[in-house]
């Protein structure tokens, strides 16, 4: 039989049954469509978590730490092999790795504890540096007001918890000033006479120290931020009072890991609690991680975070296709029962089939095209049907987060290979289907069939 005609005869068959035909083919469409529901939702939180983890530099940051080595109580966190005393994470550290190849920037953390006042009123709360590439980190798309003017600017940008407790009507603040309190750290000299005491006593030299002096500064409150950034080493939680991390560096604010390095006897020149270093991309991450550590530095990044968060997607998509398809399984019983149907009431035209010629292969493509028919229109419009599904979830979600006053999100994705996935499987799923009545048909002996009433 020739596929012409084998088609135009398949078409004719459908269309005579067509409301039994067409609910088969709904049942297939809602099986392709909560297929297609269920995983363009995985994969629209995948590229949420994806982006937003690209655009806050996480992926292409690598975290450096100094080595712990506490005299007299072994080396912590240093090689075993290793006797070189830990390095300095100062200044020029920071420059010999800011040199690196395929670096970026190279950055300090900077966090203090301190107060601020405001309408004469005090307020205890963190303070955190920002670095100008944190703008484009995605953590300030929706905030209330505007970045930072400069990166030397005398301005500042509060976490919405904060901001409520200065004033319930958070709007009403940007453009006021507040004062800001802090502690500068102020190096002292050694003293000459315990240099010779400590010498006396064989005995390490010991570091001037330094002193803390109150100091105060006035602020611009220029925005409003309701989520923490969560960009560097720890991110900045905790930082409610945000500021240009070069200001933040010039304030010379006394921080924690200075008392650990008087106390280690290390230096009083003043040192980086930990440096995030960004490269130019993910794929020179790992170099870059491996170049810091042969520095003598303690060096991590969140790859291996990113590898687990892909696998979990990974299985997260594989349970909810296998949750979807359970419609569609459903829907290959409604295809069974049809063309099961179709063979008695065609028992007739089969026989006429076989008794002109037809063989049991003609008469097996033919309830096989009819199978892949139902599947292929079926899939069609499941898939449309899934797209409008998602739709209509992700605009429930925007829906609820701009009740909230919260930036809109997009949880649902169908990408191109999502499209052809749904549409092949609806196929595929029809004709397995089939095998059964086609084979069925195919048997049937045209002798008795002719003789079917």
């Amino acid at each position: 039989m020739k596929p012409r005609d084998l088609s135009d005869l398949a078409l004719r068959n459908l269309r005579e049954a067509i409301l039994r035909n067409s609910l088969t083919t709904l049942g297939i469409a809602v099986g392709v469509a909560s297929l297609v529901a269920m995983l363009s939702l995985g994969v629209g939180l995948q590229q949420l978590a994806s982006k937003r983890l690209s655009q806050s530099g996480l992926f292409d940051s690598v975290f450096v730490t100094p080595r712990v080595n506490l005299r007299g109580m072994g080396r912590a966190a240093m090689p075993p092999s290793s006797d070189q005393a830990p390095r300095l994470l100062d200044e020029s550290a920071r420059q010999e790795i800011s040199r690196l190849p395929n670096v970026v920037e190279v950055y300090p953390q900077v966090r203090f504890f301190t107060e601020v006042r405001f309408d004469g009123k005090p307020f205890a709360t963190m303070v955190a540096g920002m670095p100008a590439s944190s703008k484009a980190s995605g953590s300030f798309d929706g905030m209330q007001g505007s970045f930072f003017s400069g990166d030397a600017a005398y301005e500042t940008i509060l976490q919405s918890e904060f901001a409520k407790e200065l004033n319930a009507q958070t709007s009403t603040l940007i453009g006021k000033d507040l004062v800001l309190r802090y502690a500068e750290r102020q190096s002292i000299p050694p003293n000459p006479m315990d240099s010779k005491a400590t010498s006396a006593s064989n005995s390490e030299s010991l570091p001037g120290g330094f002193s803390v002096v109150p100091k105060e500064m006035r602020l611009r409150i220029v925005g409003v931020v309701d989520t923490e950034p969560a960009s560097g080493f720890g991110g900045y939680g905790n930082g409610r009072l945000l500021i240009p991390l070069q200001v933040a560096m010039t304030l010379r604010a006394a921080q924690v890991n200075d008392l650990r390095d008087i106390v280690r006897g290390t230096s009083s020149a003043p040192t980086f609690a930990s440096l995030t270093v960004r490269a130019k991309g993910p794929a020179y991450v790992e170099a870059l991680e491996a170049s810091v550590k042969n520095m003598g530095f303690g060096a991590f990044s969140l790859l291996d975070a990113s590898k687990s968060l892909a696998t979990f997607f990974r299985v997260l998509d594989m349970l909810l296709g296998i949750f979807s398809s359970l419609a569609l399984f459903v829907a290959t019983l409604g295809i069974v029962n049809t063309l099961v149907m179709a063979i008695l009431e065609r028992r007739r035209e089969i026989g006429v089939l076989k008794a002109l010629g037809a063989s049991d292969r003609d008469v097996k493509q033919l309830f096989f095209f009819e199978a892949g028919v139902m599947g292929l229109f079926g899939g069609i419009f499941g898939l449309f049907l899934g797209w409008l599904i998602g739709r209509a979830l992700n605009f429930g979600t925007n829906f609820y987060l701009h009740r909230r006053d919260l930036p809109s999100v997009d949880i649902s994705s169908v990408p191109w290979w999502l499209v052809l996935f749904s549409i092949g499987f609806a196929v595929l799923v029809s004709l397995v289907a089939g095998l059964y009545p086609a084979s069925r048909a195919a048997r049937l002996n045209p002798v008795e069939a002719l003789r079917y009433e």
